[in-house]
């Protein structure tokens, strides 16, 4: 039977690409459930995480960093960023306080400041500021720009003042009811996570203009006996991405096979065959159909 002072909302994880709300969204739910890299724009889609207790369930919102888009799948990662401010319980507006307040940032809040949802400033990587007084000046600028019910600065790497995080934010919900299962920590099928741990890999061993042109298909996705069989596609646009990604004498593919059947293995926690093939889609990006396939699209690009 649920207290009947349970809480219960959801929250939008918003920012700049590479600013750390995938780490900061990790770390709140103590497991990894969206991917992390250096590269910028690591996130694609919008990913729920979702944290209970006794007292309060948080579905938390981890949407795609905003950037200038210079291709559909941009356009579509902003548009996914922008729409989850919509039925947003509270707003985290998570910035790099390293990185100089750029023009786009002053745009988002001042997108944010037309809304009704109660809005927290997360200035994250404070670990990273030598002096205290440099802290206290950046935070004062951010909040001269913004409309923030709260402000608080965290490293999100380091586990620094997450709890304090967490407090503001259950002050800022209502009482509800209990929208998904305890146990339960993401909105998304164990496929779609498995995918988003190949292209980690694919980020991480690779460099250039890989990267953004990485998405992964699951051909096959068989669960026997203490086994899951699963077969899936690296897709590309050029084929000297391909050859980049298939590394010599098989090296390269080799190597992310072996990182991403351990994290899958521990994620569904049985054993994995995991096959891996690359193929070449010139131009995906751009493509409505290509986009679709690989389940970025939406309505709006």
């Amino acid at each position: 039977m649920l207290n009947k002072n349970f809480k219960s909302g959801f929250v939008s994880i918003i920012g700049l690409a590479n600013v750390g709300k995938s780490t900061l969204l990790n770390q709140l739910l103590k497991e990894k459930v969206a991917i992390v890299t250096p590269k910028a724009q690591t996130t694609r889609n919008q990913i729920q995480g979702i944290y209970t207790t006794d007292d309060v369930q948080i579905i938390f919102i981890d949407t795609p960093g905003l950037h200038k888009a210079s291709s559909k799948l941009g356009m579509v990662m902003n548009e996914y960023a922008i729409s989850s401010l919509d039925g947003a319980d509270v707003v985290l507006y998570v910035a790099d306080l390293t990185k100089e307040i750029s023009s786009m940032a002053k745009d988002i809040i001042e997108h944010l400041k037309k809304l009704k949802t109660p809005v927290i400033f997360v200035g994250n990587k404070v670990d990273l500021i030598k002096k205290q007084e440099d802290v206290a000046s950046i935070m004062e600028s951010y909040k001269a720009l913004g409309n923030f019910v709260k402000g608080i600065t965290i490293s999100a790497s380091n586990n620094y003042n997450l709890d304090i995080l967490l407090d503001l934010i259950i002050d800022n919900l209502k009482v509800g009811p209990m929208y998904y299962p305890s146990d339960q920590l993401l909105d998304k099928p164990e496929r779609f996570v498995v995918a988003e741990i190949i292209r980690e890999k694919v980020l991480l061993n690779t460099n250039q203009e890989v990267p953004h042109s990485v998405a992964i298909t699951i051909d096959r996705y068989n669960e026997k006996a203490n086994m899951v069989d699963i077969l899936a596609s690296i897709v590309v646009e050029r084929p000297s991405q391909k050859k980049i990604i298939i590394g010599k004498e098989g090296s390269m593919i080799k190597n992310i096979g072996i990182m991403a059947r351990k994290d899958i293995m521990k994620l569904l926690g049985c054993h994995v065959n995991l096959e891996l093939f690359v193929k070449v889609e010139k131009d995906w990006r751009n493509k409505k159909y290509y986009l679709k396939e690989f389940g970025y699209d939406n309505d709006k690009v």
